[in-house]
């Protein structure tokens, strides 16, 4: 293959209410919102849509080096999360690689979206601007009957547009992109360690 899979790369913690939230809600909704405005749906890979017999870490960063940009749920669990913080590492060393997030080039790859938190986080992760969805975040399917849904789909749609923008500014794709790699020991389990 020589070029780009995925247009988005959505990591997140699956510890906590996140993974819920990001199912629930917002991947429906980004993939919607993002439709409206490219015109085709677009393709995000998520975790849990890896086949069965999959070699998750091999599989994991394959399709992180085959995607444009990586969207981040920002939580706490997040940056405790080895697997999230070595694909937001990933990435980062992508952009270093291109000059990108850079006092020159201030855009990178790398879409933060505060779920929770921002006091625990790394200086790394506080160093970019995010959407917030704090108070938009609960993670129960009943959300979506509430008055609060109303605003969580106009924040979807800013957020549609800001990962399109970043979208088409997206580098050719490079078959040497770096991966940072977990320092944790890789074990057979059916969920994804440190999620």
């Amino acid at each position: 293959m020589s070029d780009y899979e995925f247009d988005v790369f959505l990591s997140y913690s699956r510890k906590g209410s996140s993974g819920k939230w990001v199912h629930n809600h917002f991947l429906p909704k980004l993939r919607d919102c993002l439709t409206d405005e490219i015109g085709i749906v677009p393709k995000i890979f998520v975790d849990q849509e890896m086949d069965v017999g999959s070699v998750w870490p091999s599989r994991l960063e394959q399709e992180l080096m085959r995607s444009k940009i990586l969207v981040a749920i920002y939580s706490a669990q997040y940056f405790q999360s080895d697997w999230c913080v070595a694909e937001w590492k990933s990435m980062a060393a992508r952009e270093d690689l291109l000059g990108l997030a850079s006092p020159d080039l201030t855009r990178g790859l790398i879409f933060p979206v505060l779920y929770s938190d921002s006091h625990n986080f790394p200086e790394f992760g506080l160093d970019r601007m995010w959407h917030d969805m704090k108070g938009y975040d609960n993670p129960d399917p009943m959300f979506q009957q509430s008055l609060d849904w109303l605003e969580f789909h106009r924040r979807m749609r800013r957020i549609a547009v800001d990962v399109e923008n970043m979208l088409l500014q997206v580098p050719k794709w490079q078959a040497d992109w770096p991966v940072v790699r977990p320092d944790v020991p890789i074990r057979a389990t059916t969920k994804f360690p440190g999620w």
